[in-house]
């Protein structure tokens, strides 16, 4: 379907402090606040949050109190109130969430109660959203329970190779929900998913570099993913190439 006529948004995730300066040196327009990137990226340290609300992009925060699926336990719920009553004293820009049943479908009262401890502040379904069993039914759901933006892959376990979903996504959505296209995403396919449909694009740009410290003689893991000005730089310059053709094909 036809890109709205909207400039695309760059959100970019990351999980420190040389991530946030990278971000905003980078362009991105949006900056979701993690730790643990690794993992899927989990809620933020408050050191780190503090760190992020003086930056000059809004930035929404994960909540997500440990690693693995998203189906939580009350006492998981608990903690992710308090986070996000945390990040709402911050001043930060929204929240990050999801929460499922057992067979991916939404968790309309997990999330309606964090819903309502968010109040005003803005929320966002991250991918949890891909694991529904009806990704029609899944954006109707998410519409309902009050979600600004969905992140996805379409489903499947890249952002490109989900792109046919996102195209059909966006077109159900009509407006009514940002679609941010997510997994994977980079310079290389940003232009696709953009013809796709996909309101906004999100991505780690991010590299693999060693620590030069003692993590492998501790059985630490040596290496990490930081994120990557260049990267950002290059995936903001496709989205601008990408929106330009655009425009260019609707005048023609």
């Amino acid at each position: 379907m036809p890109q709205a006529s909207k400039t695309p948004v760059l959100e970019v995730c990351v999980d420190d402090p040389q991530g946030l300066s990278a971000a905003v040196s980078g362009g991105a327009d949006r900056i979701e606040l993690c730790s643990a990137l690794a993992l899927g990226g989990l809620t933020p340290s408050p050191g780190l949050i503090a760190a992020a609300a003086e930056q000059a992009v809004p930035v929404f925060a994960m909540i997500r109190p440990r690693p693995g699926g998203f189906v939580y336990t009350p006492e998981e719920l608990a903690v992710a109130k308090a986070d996000i009553a945390a990040v709402r004293g911050a001043g930060l820009a929204g929240i990050v969430l999801g929460v499922t049943h057992p067979d991916g479908r939404l968790d309309r009262e997990a999330i309606t109660r964090l819903r309502d401890a968010a109040g005003d502040l803005p929320m966002v379904l991250h991918r949890a959203f891909d694991l529904s069993p009806d990704l029609d039914e899944g954006l109707e759901t998410a519409i309902e329970l009050g979600f600004c933006r969905i992140l996805t892959s379409g489903g499947a376990p890249s952002a490109g190779e989900g792109a046919g979903n996102i195209a059909r996504l966006a077109g159900q959505a009509r407006g009514r929900i940002t679609i941010m296209a997510g997994g994977g995403v980079d310079a290389g396919n940003a232009a696709e998913l953009l013809r796709a449909g996909a309101d906004d694009l999100h991505g780690s740009c991010s590299e693999i570099r060693a620590d030069q410290d003692m993590g492998g003689r501790l059985r630490i893991a040596s290496e990490r993913a930081q994120t990557s000005v260049a990267k950002i730089r290059a995936l903001r310059a496709a989205m601008e190439r990408a929106a330009m053709e655009q425009t260019g094909e609707e005048t023609s």
